[in-house]
């Protein structure tokens, strides 16, 4: 099948390829060898949620990993 590629880089996966595919907002895509590859790729927030709630857990703040990437950066 074809598809055409638009004034703003933009393509639109024919309906037949799409219905094959299972649900999926966002795309892996890779170029490897000259030719492209998508991807069904899941988008979790549940780690972020994790994180914030372990760093909650341990009593750091925003200003705490602010302060600590501070440091970092100044320590290379």
């Amino acid at each position: 099948m074809l598809a055409k590629l638009t004034s703003k880089n933009q393509i639109t996966i024919p309906k037949a390829i799409m219905k094959l595919l299972p649900q999926a907002d966002y795309f892996d895509v890779e170029l490897r060898d000259g030719v492209v590859t998508m991807r069904p790729a899941q988008i979790s927030t549940k780690g972020t949620e994790a994180i914030r709630a372990k760093l909650s857990r341990l009593g750091l703040t925003e200003e705490s990993v602010a302060k600590a990437v501070r440091w970092a950066r100044k320590n290379k």
